[in-house]
């Protein structure tokens, strides 16, 4: 495939101008008292459950300061809110500032988001903020919604700890015509096959995307890893050029679809002669301008993403993920440029 060099500069870095602030602003905020349960049960996550009979506790604050002192374990935040039909056009993140020390965190029972690793891989994440974007599908709006967090401490203090505890909207997102956030299928290691749309990826293990992978269980891991992703396009999604984004990824990649090499600038082979030299590769967002014909409408298609780390941080950590029609893509940074 193609890939007018100069096109791909040259909107490449607009997009990076264009996506240097955020837009975000706090339309809920979330603070207060939520219901609080210690113990591990699958269908706490549940909307309909019934929590009547649950501790109140306040958020943020360690439980150990609110009459749970020495307990270390599994347990369960929940609360309700309300989004109005005004936001419906926007982009939507919570933020549950820190929790100490693993989570997992369901909106109307569908999770959305996790940090850190629990046992019995167990990992910390103590120190990480936590942002989850929450997908527009799952929103009941003008309706009841429900947060549900589940939590395990290791030691010392344990729960929503701290920092800020909200909904934020983006009036102007980027519009994604095909939403790849949320849940892929990761492996560390290298393989060629994984290019392969049909390679069975089923024993891989999840992960959040976007988000670092040192936050969900691959602390202090550097090296190659592979992200695959399956997703079903609409039969009457049909453009000519098309836009891939892959977001942020610390620090090299190389990405397929379908099989096919779409961002052939850089090799990621050559890794050993980029670790020599210094490379500001990792603050830049990936936008792969493609032919629209290499996706398959009304069929299964295959995301992959082969990544390189070279230390600190690794994997894809920031978005947008997905895919919009260029020029839609275009319209979009030109106006948010002016």
């Amino acid at each position: 495939m193609k890939i007018k060099f100069y096109v791909y500069i040259i909107l490449f870095f607009q997009f990076v101008n264009a996506m240097a602030d955020s837009d975000l602003y706090k339309i809920l905020s979330l603070r207060g008292s939520w219901k609080f349960q210690i113990g591990d049960n699958e269908n706490w996550k549940n909307i309909n459950y019934n929590d009547d009979d649950w501790d109140k506790i306040a958020v943020p604050s360690s439980w150990e300061d609110q009459g749970y002192h020495g307990f270390n374990g599994y347990a369960w935040y929940r609360t309700s809110f309300k989004i109005s039909n005004d936001h419906k056009n926007k982009s939507l993140v919570i933020k549950l500032g820190y929790i100490d020390d693993v989570d997992e965190v369901y909106i109307n029972g569908q999770l959305i988001g996790y940090t850190g690793s629990f046992p019995p891989n167990y990992q910390t994440a103590y120190n990480a903020k936590r942002e989850y974007k929450i997908p527009k599908h799952i929103i009941n709006y003008d309706k009841k919604n429900v947060i549900a967090v589940r939590v395990f401490d290791s030691e010392i203090q344990g729960g929503i700890v701290s920092g800020d505890v909200a909904v934020y909207a983006n009036p102007n997102p980027m519009p994604i015509d095909i939403d790849l956030e949320g849940i892929w299928k990761f492996h560390i290691s290298d393989n060629l096959k994984w290019i392969d749309p049909g390679y069975p990826d089923n024993d891989w293990d999840n992960i959040i995307v976007p988000g670092k992978w040192e936050n969900q269980g691959y602390k202090d891991y550097d090296g190659y890893a592979w992200y695959r992703k399956k997703f079903k396009v609409p039969a009457n999604y049909n453009h000519d050029r098309i836009v891939v984004l892959v977001g942020k990824i610390d620090d090299m990649d190389e990405v397929y679809l379908n099989g096919k090499l779409v961002n052939p600038i850089k090799k990621l082979g050559e890794e050993g002669q980029w670790v020599k030299k210094k490379s500001d590769d990792w603050k830049r967002p990936r936008a792969f301008y493609i032919d629209g014909k290499l996706l398959k409408p009304n069929q299964i298609n295959t995301i992959a993403v082969r990544a390189f780390d070279a230390g600190g941080a690794g994997g894809i950590y920031e978005g947008p993920v997905g895919i919009v029609e260029q020029t839609k893509f275009i319209k979009y940074w030109r106006n948010k440029k002016h």
